[in-house]
């Protein structure tokens, strides 16, 4: 039986848990950024500016690189009050912000020891590099990271298979070893004194621990103490299967209705890839179950899984649960497969709640049945809104008939990016406050 849960202490008090989160990220950077300057102060200025600005600049990127290590370790913390989609935009706005401040690093700094001697920019560089220890790690850091840069724009990773991004992206953890090597060897705030330099360490100590511990050993150890596998697959129509998945003590696994793993089922053939899904029904500490659209090699491989085959799963992720509750009522909003985060909170929400599904045709209606029965065993309201994109079914004035207190009330979105657009710019129109709306744009963790 599932256990549902009351809206936790700090949501009634009105002390949101995503606002603690992202207050904690942000006290905890801006306190860096001063120790920082504080360092940065007390080992004193060189008399070329552009060195000052090229020292500065270095350190700041030093530093956001530290943090972007920690936006994207996946700590159970960070992740459950933010969510990984939040954590992953920042962690790419950062990242541009690392390069544009390491390139004006190397850019001052060059042309900084250019004014001072008689060597152009592009002979300086070349001197520094055979001649100051560290140097010639740094420009190899900084091509890494530009070449992470380019494959990053949107363009680019329009052009690439997402497992080629990837592994492009993982020589990020190359440029972070050779930066901080730089770091020690020629930094001049770094050697400064006995403080600066365990500051340092401490920093880049802490956040490479977090991706350690986040990404490697919480999962491992995770994986080793439930030993999961697939039960059963069962399709649910033409395009949809649902897996059952088991495994040793998940009543101790910290999952929660509305968050997803990513999934990697270990066969001969597709045992490298993870494919992010939802949970379609809340965790009851038995079996967990996943629900999917053939959208590509990896859900559609889904469908020929085999009973007993092991799974590997990283998480539970997503901040799209009742931690976030500000109000006793809720609006559940799915469209397409978007419903299995949203079948699964049903089950877990108290308090009275309106459901309403947006699909094409009754047939594109996925788990349709589960949820009409769930929705009568809870006292709840069921809309089905079928018909096509064009006219704008879920238009404010729709929203306001279905529900006329929706103001009053937590809104949970899911469903394909442009749904979800649409929804949002309907409850910005109905004044929905923006702290009652509860949404992750990951159109794969469906």
């Amino acid at each position: 039986m599932t256990t549902l849960q009351e809206p936790p202490a700090a949501t009634r008090a009105g002390v949101r848990p995503r606002v603690v989160g992202r207050t904690g990220l942000y006290a905890l950077l801006l306190a860096n950024a001063v120790v920082v300057a504080v360092f940065f102060v007390q080992a004193g200025f060189a008399s070329n500016t552009l060195i000052v600005l090229g020292r500065l600049t270095g350190l700041y990127g030093s530093l956001l690189m530290a943090f972007q290590l920690l936006l994207v370790a996946r700590l159970p913390w960070f992740d459950r009050r933010i969510g990984m989609d939040r954590l992953t935009s920042w962690h790419r706005w950062t990242g541009f912000s690392v390069l544009w401040l390491l390139l004006a690093h190397a850019v001052f700094i060059v042309f900084g020891y250019a004014q001072s001697s008689s060597l152009d920019p592009v002979n300086q560089l070349v001197d520094l590099a055979e001649t100051v220890e560290g140097v010639l790690r740094a420009i190899t850091a900084l091509a890494i990271i530009i070449v992470v840069g380019v494959v990053s724009a949107r363009s680019a990773r329009r052009r690439l298979a997402y497992e080629t991004w990837h592994f492009i992206h993982l020589y990020t953890y190359v440029a972070v070893v050779l930066a901080f090597t730089h770091q020690v060897a020629a930094g001049t705030t770094f050697t400064s004194s006995t403080a600066a330099k365990t500051y340092w360490y401490a920093v880049w100590g802490l956040a490479l621990a977090s991706v350690f511990v986040g990404r490697l050993v919480l999962p491992l150890w995770r994986n080793l103490r439930h030993q999961l596998r697939v039960t059963a697959v069962v399709p649910e129509s033409d395009h949809v299967v649902s897996v059952y998945i088991t495994g040793r003590d998940l009543d101790r696994l910290p999952a929660r209705a509305g968050q997803f793993f990513l999934w990697r089922f270990l066969t001969k053939d597709r045992w490298w890839q993870a494919n992010p899904f939802s949970l379609s029904a809340a965790p009851d500490g038995r079996t967990l179950r996943l629900t999917a659209k053939r959208a590509g090699d990896g859900s559609e491989a889904l469908r020929h899984l085999k009973v007993g085959t092991r799974v590997f799963a990283e998480g539970p992720y997503g901040a799209f649960t009742t931690l976030h509750r500000t109000r006793p009522d809720a609006v559940l909003i799915a469209g397409g497969v978007g419903v299995t985060p949203i079948r699964a909170l049903l089950e877990e929400l108290r308090g009275h709640a309106v459901v309403i599904y947006r699909v094409a045709t009754d047939q594109d209606a996925v788990l349709y049945d589960e949820l009409r029965d769930l929705a009568h065993a809870k006292g709840a309201e069921l809309h089905l809104v079928t018909g096509p994109p064009v006219p704008d079914l879920l238009a404010p004035g729709e929203l306001t008939r279905l529900v006329p207190d929706i103001a009053g009330r937590d809104v949970y979105l899911c469903g394909p990016p442009p749904m979800m657009n649409a929804v949002l710019g309907s409850l910005r129109e109905l004044d929905v406050p923006k702290a009652q709306i509860h949404f992750e744009r990951f159109s794969l963790a469906g």
